[in-house]
């Protein structure tokens, strides 16, 4: 297929769109089913290339949750554990660990389940039938994988009344070295970003504490390649192989920095004891779960727990969750690795990234402020490394 017409563009009146190959080529796709729209293959596109360069650098099975051209979350196949798997609502699967891709896909859509409502899905190998059942109970525009076992195709084609959008992205496919999009009528032409993220990026460690394992090196690698593919500037949170806040599209570090952090902290908090046990109704929708969750977490725990509304979600009114019990539970996790797309310009950044927990980071370095940066790692016991590769994207 050699051109693909879609119902429109981003928008409604932005009619005709199509996709084609600048060559006249064939497209490296194909459509088993739905009809994907402008936006769909944006995130596509994006999702797709974030998990192949995830599955060529860790060499482990990635899955990535993409919203509005950002990943909502993404991660590579670590095994689940009795907790985790509470936490990411997949206890329902047996032997879920018997599928790496489909570890990998539970934890990038459970990262930020508020912001993955409505994703779109890239799978770095064939899609099998317990990654399908992850997928099917969610809210989900589609998914792009090189290619998809028979009972996964036909459970995956069963969703949105059997119009969602499934695509077979041609594995061997490869971009041209240059790229060029238009702007007002105006051409822009740049060499592709082919910049490999990997151990190698990860030598220059400029503080005094040069303690990096290797769960800090796939971490580390999962942020910055999970922000090579995010909507600048940004800021990503890692832990235990996958993406746990991203802070995407805002134009000042340190709120990137904050809204992933915030993010981080909501997604760590999952595993209190109290979240755990909250008493939902049988039968409560899984938005309004997710949604209750987030509220419970947050400093909006009113809107869920107040008199006429906790009756709505819970057979009884659970228990506060306090400041005080918060900044507790947060302050006994450690280890989570954080990456910049680009440097930080002042030391605010690191101060809130400690507060989540971080102990390791990578970034580009060349601020003004380096050193006062790395004095405030040193001063908060994290290593952190300085790479030289700025990771916009636009």
């Amino acid at each position: 297929m050699k051109e693909l017409k879609l119902k429109y563009g981003c928008n409604p009146n932005q009619n005709p769109a199509m996709l084609s190959m600048p060559d006249g080529g064939d497209l490296p796709f194909e459509v088993l089913n739905g009809n994907p729209g402008y936006i769909n293959f944006l995130d596509a596109f994006n999702s797709w290339q974030l998990v192949r360069e995830l599955k060529a650098a860790l060499s482990l099975p990635a899955a990535a949750s993409f919203k509005h051209v950002s990943p909502a979350g993404a991660a590579v196949g670590v095994a689940l554990s009795d907790v985790m798997k509470q936490k990411l609502f997949v206890t329902h699967i047996e032997n879920i660990n018997d599928s790496p891709l489909a570890c990998a896909y539970a934890r990038a859509r459970g990262a930020d389940r508020m912001s993955s409502f409505g994703d779109f899905i890239a799978l770095s190998d064939k899609c099998d039938l317990l990654t399908a059942m992850v997928i099917k109970p969610e809210v989900s525009d589609g998914v792009i994988a090189p290619d998809y076992d028979a009972d996964a195709l036909e459970l995956l084609k069963t969703k949105k009344g059997g119009k969602y959008c499934i695509i077979k992205m041609d594995p061997d496919y490869s971009a041209p070295e240059s790229e060029t999009k238009e702007v007002f009528g105006v051409r822009f032409t740049q060499k592709r970003n082919d910049a490999v993220l990997d151990e190698s990026t990860l030598t220059n460690i400029v503080t005094e504490n040069k303690e990096l394992p290797d769960s800090a090196k796939r971490d580390l690698i999962v942020a910055m390649i999970t922000l090579k593919y995010t909507q600048s500037n940004s800021v990503c949170y890692a832990v235990d192989g996958q993406a746990i806040g991203v802070g995407a599209g805002q134009q000042s570090r340190i709120h990137c920095t904050r809204l992933a952090g915030d993010k981080a902290d909501n997604w760590l908090m999952r595993e209190h004891e109290k979240v755990l046990a909250l008493p939902f109704r049988e039968g409560i929708a899984r938005p309004d779960r997710d949604n209750c969750i987030d509220c419970y977490i947050s400093d909006h725990a009113d809107d869920v727990l107040k008199e006429g509304e906790w009756q709505r979600f819970f057979t009884e009114r659970p228990a506060e969750l306090t400041k005080e019990e918060k900044r507790a539970f947060l302050d006994k996790r450690a280890g989570v690795a954080l990456a910049s797309d680009a440097f930080f310009p002042f030391s605010d950044n690191i101060t809130r990234a400690a507060r989540s927990g971080v102990k390791y980071i990578v970034q580009a370095g060349g601020s003004k402020r380096d050193g006062e940066v790395i004095e405030e790692c040193d001063r908060l016991g994290i290593t952190m490394v300085m790479n030289g590769i700025r990771l916009f994207h636009h």
